[in-house]
């Protein structure tokens, strides 16, 4: 049996959650031992070296754009040639994106050491924060490349009927940033440097499981003789532009959110902020992990041109992402007060403000789910324009209003409320496009 069977088979939520479990998973995992540092970081050198983390996440979010802008265009072009029967062409474009990516994470690599003390320095920070900051960030950017190619071969394994392994790697590496963070920072005594090397060798796992799978020639996706395509490049970049702006614009964002709590209430408001960042990106990882699962397929049928089967896959996932949006928000809700103790000692000016601050930005996760599966299936359905447009709309123009808007009239509260008011607003966009693009996909 061939891998396109695994496209064959009936579309019924059994047969989707085979494709979506293992990324969900993998995404959740991922997202948590993400908070794992934060947690080894908060409670073993302090609250100043968790704020730290956040103040370098605008650029760790450039070396995210990158990569998910490769990864999730490249994708979708390689599975659409794939749907057409044109496979020696599509690994082809396969091999010559992986090496994109090599490329432009070593260009990053170089410019991130060149820029970052002159930026730490011009942002008026204490000296220790300024310090760990530049020792966080100097090392997780020596992993640059790993983490370019990490976040492809997740795709690319998902993408070639390899979902179970791309989570055993997750796993692993998840299992491996774990361990080395308590032997890094707690019998080492690393500090935060330990941290980010420990999260960069966790990523780098899956990375080097790509490159051992994909040069075996017996996968429905392989590295072969590459070939120059600048057209391919481009139909990527564009494909993928919406998750690049995204991660792009999140940076915008967290600096905003950065630059008013240091208005509002000091370095204590960066803190919470990173601890509710936190508790939305792993809720949050769910509905990721659920698009990056079902978008495959997604490209699959489309490429094929079988209409009932995007339909139907189409209007199941809907359900699904509703039924996660409910138990997610009622989850991190009663489980609040939990979960930022997990950060920060009650004793701590940052758990108060995290707590009310949580309690608050919980009304988005009714809402981010089908904001992001809707960029997702644009973005499966090579409509890269439209996913931009939502991605781009939802992540920096929605959030650039309430941002402006609420804190002058609510205060700190407003700060938290401008997520929730920016994700009610994407949802109307969303809801618009995909009623104006139905007739021509056929869902």
């Amino acid at each position: 049996m061939g891998h396109e069977n695994v496209y064959a088979k009936p579309v019924t939520l059994g047969n989707i959650l085979k494709f979506a479990v293992p990324t969900i998973a993998m995404t959740v995992f991922m997202s948590f031992y993400t908070m794992v540092d934060g947690l080894f970081v908060s409670n073993l050198i302090g609250t100043d070296a968790l704020s730290a983390i956040n103040l370098t996440a605008p650029v760790i979010q450039l070396v995210t754009a990158v990569s998910a802008m490769l990864a999730t265009g490249g994708s979708a072009v390689i599975m659409k040639k794939m749907g057409e029967q044109r496979n020696q062409e599509a690994m082809e474009d396969f091999t010559f994106l992986i090496l994109v990516n090599i490329a432009a994470g070593s260009a990053m690599c170089i410019l991130g050491w060149l820029a970052m003390g002159p930026v730490f320095a011009g942002m008026g920070l204490s000296a220790d924060v300024e310090r760990y900051c530049v020792e966080y960030l100097s090392r997780y950017l020596a992993f640059t490349v790993p983490i370019l190619l990490m976040n492809n071969f997740t795709l690319y394994m998902i993408a070639s009927g390899k979902a179970a392994l791309s989570f055993v790697c997750s796993v692993a590496g998840g299992v491996l940033n774990m361990a080395l963070d308590y032997v890094f920072i707690a019998e080492l005594d690393m500090g935060i440097r330990g941290a980010a090397i420990a999260t960069g060798l966790g990523y780098s796992v899956t990375a080097a499981a790509g490159l051992f799978v994909f040069s075996r020639k017996t996968g429905l996706l392989h590295f072969t003789k590459p070939a120059l395509r600048v057209k391919v490049l481009a139909s990527a970049a564009a494909n993928g532009s919406s998750e690049m702006a995204t991660a792009l614009v999140s940076g915008i964002i967290t600096m905003m959110f950065n630059w008013t709590m240091l208005t509002f209430v000091g370095e204590d408001g960066i803190a919470a902020v990173t601890i509710i960042m936190y508790v939305l990106m792993f809720a949050s990882s769910l509905y990721t992990g659920y698009s990056y699962g079902v978008a495959p397929m997604m490209s699959f049928y489309y490429g094929e041109g079988n209409r009932e089967k995007l339909k139907t896959l189409i209007l199941v996932s809907l359900k699904v992402i509703a039924c996660i949006s409910v138990v997610t928000a009622a989850g991190s809700l009663l489980l609040t007060e939990p979960l930022v103790s997990v950060f920060s000692r009650p004793d701590n000016p940052v758990y108060g403000l995290a707590v009310s601050g949580n309690r608050i930005c919980t009304a988005a996760l009714l809402f981010i789910g089908f904001n992001i599966f809707a960029s997702g299936m644009f973005t499966a359905l090579s409509n890269g324009v439209v996913s931009a447009v939502l991605a781009f709309s939802r992540s920096f123009v929605f959030m650039l209003i309430t941002m402006m808007v609420l804190p002058r009239i609510m205060g700190v509260n407003g700060v938290w409320l401008a997520t929730p008011a920016a994700e009610i607003m994407a949802l109307g966009l969303s809801a618009f496009m995909f009623v104006r693009y139905r007739k021509r996909y056929g869902y």
